[in-house]
């Protein structure tokens, strides 16, 4: 699955990226609203990691829902 379809359909996607990183807020999540690079951003200010880790975790993230 590739970010367009995340990003288009963000709504539904909401949950899932909420259960991988659970500590992002809902108002994390609408500030993100669905732009990779604002996701990279939180997930690197909230947990501490890299660039490169946040970008790692964003791209597994990915993949598994290609297998969903």
């Amino acid at each position: 699955m590739n970010w367009n379809t995340i990003e288009g359909n963000w709504k539904q996607f909401k949950g899932k990226v909420q259960a991988q990183w659970g500590e992002l807020t809902g108002d994390h999540l609408e500030t993100i609203a669905g732009k990779r690079d604002e996701l990279s951003g939180k997930i690197q200010e909230t947990y501490g990691v890299s660039k490169d880790e946040a970008e790692a975790q964003i791209k597994r993230f990915e993949e598994e829902l290609h297998h969903e």
